[in-house]
């Protein structure tokens, strides 16, 4: 009969397996305590990040492009239920909200919410402005998960599948776990972590967010470098130690107009797109 010394170290071993897999640290890359192994010579890297060991990733129009999508989606819609919509003035609407649900939680008068929730509300608000009446409850739910299969930028799987050679890549995404997982499978996107702002309680630019996401990978920040289209995430990032990568994306449209997309020459790294990215990175 096993001892109970040995009972105990599987039980133990069992618990820690199960906590690295629902934080998703079984990455490739990450050994089981939580460290990234020994990687190769980086001397093709700027001296200045050469310490960089993991790269995490904003999703929403860095990777993914959500408003092509939800344009795609809501036409093929329209077909369906004989709707009249202006499908990319609906998108811009409905990720105009997006700032502003956010905002309600981060005031209080909202409890923490997942994205997933919060897109549902501002959509609820969109229904009567776009005449989605005659969608149903089932259907409402189905055009909410749109933000779960929206398709990445021509240049973001091969780019990926470089970086990964040499770097653990991960999300770091306001969106939640369940979202950012669904949507990476159904795009073939080769994460070895899926982490999100949900797991810190908080929304980006919180700084908490970046902390927790360095703390999760087991990596000091300055071992992590944020790769975004979002001057504000980077320059948040790069406030607890993360180094930066700008690659900059088709955003000037919709409620993104104003938006602050200048690079800013403190960026670590500037690229054209994830190829050029992955070059510069010696991947």
């Amino acid at each position: 009969m096993p001892s109970t010394n040995s009972r105990s170290s599987r039980s133990l071993a069992r618990r820690e397996l199960l906590q690295l897999a629902t934080t998703g640290m079984f990455a490739s890359g990450i050994t089981s305590r939580g460290h990234l192994r020994a990687s190769s010579s980086r001397e093709g890297v700027p001296e200045n990040i050469r310490g960089v060991r993991a790269l995490t990733f904003d999703v929403f129009g860095t990777v993914v492009d959500w408003r092509s999508s939800i344009v795609r989606e809501g036409r093929a819609l329209s077909a369906r239920k004989a709707l009249t919509v202006n499908w990319e003035h609906f998108a811009d609407q409905w990720r105009a909200g997006y700032g502003p649900a956010m905002g309600r939680v981060r005031r209080g008068d909202l409890p923490w919410t997942i994205i997933d929730d919060l897109h549902r509300m501002i959509l609820d608000e969109l229904v009567a402005e776009f005449k989605l009446d005659l969608l149903t409850i089932n259907e409402l739910d189905d055009l909410n998960r749109v933000w779960h299969r929206l398709d990445p930028w021509p240049d973001v799987i091969a780019g990926l599948n470089r970086l990964r050679t040499r770097y653990v890549l991960a999300t770091l995404s306001n969106g939640n776990v369940a979202l950012l997982v669904n949507l990476s499978k159904r795009a073939g996107l080769p994460w070895d972590a899926v982490l999100s702002a949900e797991l810190a309680g908080a929304y980006k630019p919180d700084l908490v967010v970046y902390r927790r996401a360095a703390e999760l990978l087991g990596l000091a920040p300055e071992e992590v470098m944020m790769v975004a289209a979002h001057a504000s995430d980077l320059r948040a990032s790069a406030e607890v130690g993360f180094k930066t990568a700008y690659v900059p994306r088709p955003l000037e449209y919709g409620p993104n107009r104003q938006r602050d997309l200048t690079p800013d020459l403190a960026f670590d790294v500037i690229a054209t797109d994830f190829e050029d990215l992955a070059a510069q990175l010696d991947a």
